[in-house]
């Protein structure tokens, strides 16, 4: 393949996993998944009943890995056995994962609030009927964008894995990049806005989430609204950024153009991974010289 040709391709992939990024990350806020749900799950026990949808099919990455995988399975039947235009059976196959999806998140919310009935945890019905069609939405886009990727491999790139498969494991990357990075503007600065930032959760604190919102008491949507303007946006150029850089070696580099092209690309990419590490140091040690030391730095001085 021409060099030209397969950086296209991969600026495509790279747009497409940034959105697909910021859609996974502002689903799981909308629905409360992953690792701040387990607050939400203990504020009532704690006797703080909440608005917020509660569902946590599971963490993140198995939760996008079957959504994403039904999807692809589904796109890959349609083409292969009703010989059906790619970019039908990719919205066809995200629509039935969204589905798929929203079915798990009814479920869920339901089982949730009912089991912490002793606690005084209300079933709201309006919650319901109003954020999982949102939840959906956003499983659709991140399922259509993983899917568009997983086809341009394949498709284009010449991939030898079959696209269920590398939906999946798509899946599996993008929730756990959602949960890695998305996760910490949710959970440590919306969940606990009461708390000073970087004090860390005292255990006095577990479950005492802040329940008003900016207008009324606080649901999903809030988080959600919250989490558009940095969240999302840097959980999408983070999955963007593994998508794309973990194609360029390899493009630049192509293995099939001989074994030492080969060992380049190996090089490249270790080299890629320096320059992360350091680069995140460097961004760490100014911070932190900007905004002051840590409180255990002030105690040990």
């Amino acid at each position: 393949m021409e060099p030209l040709i397969g950086m296209g391709v991969l600026a495509l992939m790279g747009a497409a996993a940034t959105v697909a990024g910021a859609s996974e990350d502002l689903e799981s806020d909308v629905g409360s998944q992953s690792n701040p749900n387990s607050q939400v799950q203990l504020a009532p026990q704690m006797m703080y009943p909440h608005r917020i949808y509660n569902k946590a099919i599971s963490g993140e990455p198995p939760s996008n890995a079957l959504m994403c995988a039904v999807g692809g399975t589904v796109a890959t039947v349609l083409m292969s056995a009703y010989n059906m235009s790619p970019v039908f059976a990719i919205a066809m196959g995200a629509l039935l994962a969204a589905i798929v999806h929203g079915t798990y998140s009814v479920t869920a919310f339901f089982g949730r609030p009912t089991s912490q009935k002793r606690f005084k945890q209300p079933v709201y019905l309006d919650i319901l009927w109003s954020h999982t069609p949102v939840i959906m939405g956003y499983s659709y886009i991140t399922t259509f964008c993983i899917l568009v990727i997983s086809y341009l491999m394949v498709a284009v790139l010449g991939h030898p894995f079959p696209l269920p498969l590398l939906a999946f494991i798509w899946g599996i990357a993008i929730g756990a990049v959602g949960s890695s990075t998305g996760d910490v503007h949710y959970g440590a600065e919306r969940e606990f806005q009461s708390v000073e930032f970087g004090a860390g959760l005292n255990a006095a604190n577990s479950g005492n989430i802040v329940r008003k919102g900016e207008s009324g008491l606080r649901n999903g949507f809030d988080n959600s609204w919250f989490c558009a303007k940095f969240g999302g946006p840097v959980t999408g150029i983070a999955f963007g950024m593994v998508v794309f850089l973990s194609g360029w070696v390899t493009t630049v580099f192509d293995p099939a153009r001989g074994d030492a092209i080969g060992w380049l690309s190996v090089i490249a990419g270790a080299l890629l991974v320096l320059i992360m590490i350091l680069w995140n140091r460097k961004i760490e040690v100014a911070a932190r010289a900007a905004y002051g030391p840590y409180k255990e730095d002030e105690v040990a001085a």
